[in-house]
């Protein structure tokens, strides 16, 4: 019978969204979560000592089994490779455009974002929120764990106002996180992102 710790291995490993201590636990009949989190972090020193290429990160609220930085060349030739026999001249050129439509449209068919309602303001542009599997792609705990914006950060409602002032156009997005649920379009409220639409 495999030791607890294999388990663990493969159960990261297998999964394609983070496991939380509370689902190892069930799983392994563990007593309790921290039971598990002692064996995920036992898994990580282990890793960590035989200098593998692979290395647990507690992103979303789990555990996720990813590649260290140092083999990040590798991967993204890997992906390159893999892009260029898959797009097409039209799609790599629509890639490069400006639109910000399909990038939305990208992120929401990946659940990355979600339409949390519409603004009240004139055009009534949607309000869009991330999701954990914004969290998940990007590795982090929450959204306090994105790196720090230099220089002055503007506070859209304000540059927009200051912009009306100076006759040109605001800044039509805010962002901000939300948990995760199936709704698409729960109405006004809360802080979110923004654009027309």
């Amino acid at each position: 019978m495999p030791e607890p710790i294999d388990v663990v291995e493969a159960l990261l490993f297998a999964s394609d969204t983070p496991v939380e201590a509370e689902r190892i636990q069930e799983v392994l009949d563990l007593e309790s979560a921290a039971a598990a989190r002692e064996i995920v972090e036992g898994l990580r020193v282990r890793l960590d000592a035989e200098g593998r290429s692979l290395q647990v990160m507690e992103v979303g609220g789990g555990f996720r089994l990813v590649t260290r930085p140092e083999v990040a060349p590798w991967l993204v030739k890997l992906a390159r490779s893999r892009t260029r026999s898959r797009l097409s001249r039209p799609a790599l050129d629509a890639v490069r455009g400006v639109n910000s439509d399909a990038v939305l449209d990208n992120l929401l068919e990946r659940r990355m974002i979600r339409i949390a309602g519409r603004k009240e303001s004139p055009g009534r542009p949607f309000l869009y929120e991330t999701t954990r599997e914004f969290l998940v792609a990007f590795g982090l705990r929450d959204l306090g764990d994105l790196p720090k914006v230099e220089g002055e950060l503007i506070v859209p409602e304000l540059a927009q106002a200051a912009a009306a002032q100076l006759g040109e156009p605001g800044p039509e997005e805010e962002i901000t996180a939300a948990p995760d649920s199936p709704q698409q379009d729960p109405g006004p409220g809360g802080d979110r992102v923004s654009t027309s639409g």
